[in-house]
């Protein structure tokens, strides 16, 4: 049993056992650990040794490595990366975010994110085959920017719910504790997140991290489609906004803040509070 076995992983990072739809914290951590082994994979090329590894996902191909959770496995072909299901129709969250942004955000922008990660893999596959070692250079930014939005996005579904289904009540138990201590009060943080993600400059995302080594919240930010890990990979995401346009455009145009004030009317509290709660157990 090796560091990156399943199983293993979810001792040290405390984890529930996989499920369809794993934690982000390990979406998060599987992208870290697929830009690093990506580098052995260079050192591979070199030596001619064949690398093996293990995910909390399903197996992967061919002789490199794991990107989102694959495992790669030279006797299976690839398994790629799918657009989650939402767990609620795309209009539920009107009038905060109207069906058609959703609609578009995870149909289009989601699935263009989903489609160009899934290419790069079997293209970075394909390179390790062949010894090609520029092109594998090439593939790591491409795998990064998909691979973080298709992270991004499956954190940012899960933490909106309908206001009819409990979308918008404040965190309370060991969460709302937590923030009281580090931000002191709740109206303290959303005021913060407010501040960074509308001083974002271009696109980016702005987050509520717990370092699970100080079990110390803060309010983090990164640009592009980066997630959270490459700011820290002690960083579990518990609640991440995206400020992207084409998550608010169509319906605030180009005020940011009015969009990054309506959207905590439909946070999901509950659900970064079982992650927090999972990570700290």
């Amino acid at each position: 049993m090796g560091v990156n076995d399943p199983t293993v992983l979810r001792l040290i990072y405390k984890m529930p056992p996989a499920s369809p739809n794993p934690p982000h914290s390990l979406l998060s951590l599987s992208l870290f650990l697929a830009l690093e082994q990506s580098a052995m994979a260079l050192r591979a090329l070199f030596s001619k040794k064949t690398l093996t590894c293990a995910s909390s996902f399903a197996p992967v191909s061919a002789c490199l490595d794991r990107c989102l959770g694959s495992r790669v496995r030279q006797d299976r072909a690839l398994t790629l990366a799918a657009l989650p299901d939402l767990a609620y129709d795309y209009g539920a969250l009107e009038p905060v975010i109207s069906g058609e942004i959703m609609r578009l955000h995870h149909q289009k922008h989601h699935q263009s994110y989903v489609t160009n990660y899934n290419n790069a893999l079997e293209q970075l596959d394909a390179a390790i085959a062949k010894g090609d070692a520029p092109a594998v250079v090439r593939l790591q930014s491409a795998i990064k920017f998909n691979g973080g939005g298709h992270i991004n996005h499956t954190i940012f579904w899960q933490n909106l719910k309908p206001v009819n289904e409990g979308g918008g009540e404040s965190p309370h138990s060991s969460l709302g504790w937590a923030i009281d201590e580090d931000f002191g009060s709740f109206e303290a943080l959303v005021q913060k997140i407010n501040a960074e993600g509308a001083a974002l400059q271009g696109s980016g995302w702005v987050w509520l991290a717990l370092d699970k080594t100080s079990k110390k919240l803060s309010v983090e930010t990164t640009a592009n489609q980066d997630p959270l890990v490459t700011k820290g990979a002690t960083l579990i995401p518990l609640l991440g906004i995206d400020v992207w346009e084409h998550a608010y455009y169509l319906q605030y145009q180009n005020v940011r803040p009015d969009y990054l004030k309506n959207i905590w009317k439909v946070i999901d509290w509950k659900y970064a509070s079982q992650v927090y709660e999972t990570a700290t157990a």
